[in-house]
């Protein structure tokens, strides 16, 4: 069997690096240090399309791998791509990080914030984000989730069109960065979760096909080629990214991002299986389909989004009812989401980044509506998800915006943006304009009273049982829900809330 235990550049501490890499499609692969244009250093060919050896040199230094003499490409398992994807790797030494240990996270009393790093700040860093950490304890938030941070085409994107999975993105502060804002959060009392995608790999992709199959044509996800885990691989890719998150930046937890679209490899055991049995005390969170619930039952994931409490509440306040949202909205539905147990591995939210993201123009809910959702939210004993500026009631909108350096992709983006909304397409904003991205910035201008409404029932859902009753009825348009001697009633007609102590 080849040894698969490793991939990437790895420090030895005696002025050398080891470079392994799985390059199947290649006879011989050199690295090549620098600027510098000779050919590199050729490393050894060993079984099952590994290449491997040691080069001097160490952390800090560029390096590119030649293909045959010929294709100068990043290493797939660069830590660090600072001049973007299409520039050279950088050898990054993690295991050096001093991290503060994170937070004992307690399932039942796990509340989320999922925030995205380059809009959450002024700055659009991970040392902009910091600054405000104290204040998302305070509200009783116990874990911070980051949107993906791996490198992806250009500086401004959501993070879900990744390369370099491991290579954190330069325009957020590189993984320096990064271990700076995981510690300041250990630090201020808060885990951190973090949103990895292991379905698909974004444009540029050929740069990493070059060296080996890591995609398939078995199947197509809706935005590019799967990733081929019947390759053993491709599994250690994706498993080792994992791994480096949890071990040496010290990551609490792990969203894996549209698990669905995974391609099923009929392994004997499925890769996010074997994902949970290499890292056991990790906190693994799965975005799955509504009704589907494999990442509990059968892959030991501590909880999954159940994105169909967001539809119930939303479609109940707003009457929208196009596309996926035409079976929801009866009020008859709500006890049963409510009374849904384990409740701990259930994430529900009222906002999150796709339900107001992927919105044509990314607005938030009406203000009227605030309050109601607050409360309906955080009185479930499900675990709470908040999106980023929820709590103060944040006006500015969250839109779908990019910035590949592919021309051809770039338009492709633009006019499938304005396809997919219709009549509404005109209207759009443009996904490549910079002001799309900088109109996504938080404000942070407060609604008068929302925060403290936050504060509050946050800190009552920490002193309720979690045994919980419920009642909906469509005819008066209210919905009753009881834990221990609390009832909220929440009044959908007059979108106002009361709760009887």
């Amino acid at each position: 069997m080849p040894d698969l235990s490793r991939f990437g550049a790895f420090p030895l501490g005696d002025g050398r690096c080891e470079f392994r890499v799985w390059a199947p499609n290649a006879r011989s692969v050199a690295v090549r240090l620098g600027q510098a244009a000779v050919p590199g250093t050729c490393l050894a060919p060993s079984e099952g399309g590994v290449h491997e050896g040691a080069v001097q040199a160490g952390p800090g230094q560029d390096y590119v791998y030649v293909l045959d003499g010929d294709a100068a490409l990043p290493d797939p398992c660069s830590r660090y791509q600072p001049q973007g994807i299409r520039g050279p790797s950088r050898i990054v030494d993690s295991s050096v990080y001093e991290i503060e240990a994170g937070p004992v996270l307690d399932p039942q009393h796990l509340v989320v914030y999922e925030l995205h790093v380059g809009t959450f700040s002024d700055a659009g860093t991970f040392d902009g984000a910091i600054a405000h950490l104290p204040a998302l304890r305070d509200l009783g938030v116990t874990a911070i989730e980051v949107m993906p941070v791996a490198t992806f085409p250009g500086n401004r994107g959501w993070g879900y069109d990744g390369l370099y999975l491991s290579a954190v993105h330069p325009a957020y502060g590189g993984p320096d960065g990064l271990a700076r804002l995981v510690d300041a959060a250990h630090r201020a009392g808060l885990a951190v979760i973090l949103d990895v995608v292991y379905n698909h790999l974004g444009p540029g992709s050929e740069a990493i096909t070059a060296y080996g199959p890591y995609v398939t044509d078995r199947q197509r996800t809706p935005w590019g080629g799967a990733l081929d885990f019947s390759q053993p691989a491709v599994r250690e890719w994706a498993i080792q990214n994992a791994e480096l998150w949890a071990h040496d930046f010290r990551i609490d937890g792990l969203r894996l991002d549209a698990v669905y679209a995974i391609l099923d490899d009929e392994s004997p055991t499925h890769v996010l299986a074997e994902l949970r049995e290499r890292l056991p005390d990790t906190l693994l969170i799965a975005e799955e389909e509504v009704g589907t619930y494999r990442p509990i039952e059968e892959w030991a994931f501590d909880a999954q989004w159940a994105d169909d409490f967001h539809h119930e509440l939303h479609v109940a306040l707003t009457g929208e009812s196009h596309g996926y949202y035409g079976q929801y909205g009866s009020l008859a539905n709500m006890p049963r989401l409510y009374e849904r147990r384990p409740p701990e591995k259930f994430v529900y939210c009222s906002q999150n980044h796709d339900q107001v993201g992927n919105r044509p123009t990314g607005d938030r809910p009406a203000d009227d509506e605030l309050e109601l959702r607050a409360a309906a939210l955080l009185f479930a004993p499900q675990t709470p998800l908040l999106f980023m500026g929820e709590e103060y009631g944040e006006r500015q909108p969250f839109q779908f915006f990019t910035d590949h350096v592919d021309a051809q992709i770039a338009e492709a983006t633009r006019e499938g943006r304005r396809r997919e909304f219709g009549f509404a397409g005109d209207d759009v904003p443009d996904p490549q304009a910079e002001q799309t991205f900088l109109a996504s910035k938080l404000s942070r201008k407060e609604l008068p009273g929302l925060r403290e409404l936050y504060t509050d029932l946050l800190r009552l859902r920490r002193e309720l049982p979690r045994e919980t009753t419920a009642l909906g009825d469509d005819s008066t348009r209210i919905v009753k829900v009881r834990r221990g001697e609390v009832e909220l009633v929440a009044d959908f007609r007059t979108r106002t809330v009361t709760i009887n102590r």
